[in-house]
């Protein structure tokens, strides 16, 4: 474990440091070093300020963005299947994100808010609203980890339509066109703010379910043998599943719907390391940086000067991997 981490994180910072010179503009990594030295209190970069600001203003808040955004979702995925023991579960099974999609909609197309809520304060809201009412509609009906599910499905497809509903209603056409792009994932508008915010939730949320690491491993044989181990199953599902809707929320709010990354991502680390949340749950945080940061930078140069929703490459990368998890699945039983 100790190796693994550390090769991942060596990993992570390559990762970045090379995400970070790619593009348009001839940016090295010296270049980019000296840039952020520069604003950590160190010597003048001695580059133009268009330079200096496409390094500290545009390409590393997005890269890290990414990167914290990776890490998230593919933590939620791995959460989320062991909790509900479902492995085609992914941090969107509880409608988060349909619900924040509504949200953001509502603010652009409605000008809900009256100007005082921003897309990404819409975004939140509405995500909140979805995951209150699968709490709510589980608890109506029982309970259960399928009941869980099948509510996050019914919320998925309600707010799925109401966004539907209002763009097609009220939106123009320049407005569905961004609207559209957002929904299929983009961090194009990534900012230190968003970075400061989702690195700050990332890091409570991983707290909170590594120290649920051995409760997560006792799910695996199901809630009547986690009750049998002492664990009290219907708290621990309540604090894990509000847990890592918060962190889908501001995830998505701030990036979009980006798909199949907490899907595809636990399942390869897991093929790795064994099922031990102890090791999955970190290790599977950095595969998810790693991955979300290079899909990021195919995102915005595949194309340039046009650029690409990262929602579109995850999924282009992540279905052949999704139909491989179906057959494992299939040949299990």
């Amino acid at each position: 474990m100790p190796l693994a981490g550390a090769v991942g994180a060596a990993l992570l910072c390559v990762s970045v440091a090379l995400a970070v010179t790619i593009g348009p503009a001839d940016i090295r990594v010296a270049d980019a070093w000296s840039v952020v030295a520069s604003h950590l209190g160190g010597e003048p970069s001695g580059l133009s300020a268009i330079r200096e600001g496409i390094v500290w203003d545009l390409r590393l808040p997005r890269t890290l963005l990414a990167a914290v955004c990776g890490a998230g979702l593919a933590v939620c995925g791995a959460v989320m299947q062991s909790l509900l023991r479902n492995p085609l579960a992914d941090p969107f099974v509880l409608g988060v994100s349909s619900g924040a999609s509504t949200g953001a909609v509502a603010v652009v197309v409605l000008g809900a808010g009256g100007g005082l809520v921003s897309v990404t304060g819409g975004a939140f809201l509405g995500a909140v609203c979805s995951f209150a009412l699968v709490l709510l509609l589980s608890h109506t009906l029982g309970g259960s980890t399928d009941r869980v599910v099948l509510a996050g499905v019914a919320a998925m497809q309600l707010f799925s339509a109401l966004t539907s509903f209002v763009v097609m209603t009220a939106a123009d056409a320049e407005t569905t066109r961004g609207v559209l792009f957002w929904l299929l994932g983009s961090l194009s508008g990534a900012d230190w703010t968003d970075v400061a915010v989702c690195a700050a939730v990332l890091a409570g949320a991983l707290l909170v379910c590594g120290g649920h690491a051995r409760t997560l491993d006792a799910f695996a044989f199901g809630e009547d043998a986690a009750a049998t181990l002492g664990v009290s199953v219907a708290r621990t599902r309540l604090v894990l599943l509000a847990v890592t809707a918060l962190l889908t929320a501001v995830l998505v709010s701030s990036a979009g719907a980006i798909g199949f990354v907490g899907l595809v991502l636990p399942h390869a680390v897991r093929a790795l390391t064994g099922p031990g949340h102890a090791r999955l749950l970190p290790l599977t945080a950095l595969a998810g940086a790693v991955f979300l940061v290079w899909a990021d930078t195919l995102a915005r140069t595949v194309l340039d000067p046009q650029e690409v929703p990262v929602g579109v490459v995850t999924s282009l990368i992540g279905v052949p991997a999704f139909v491989v998890v179906l057959y494992r699945t299939r040949s299990s039983r």
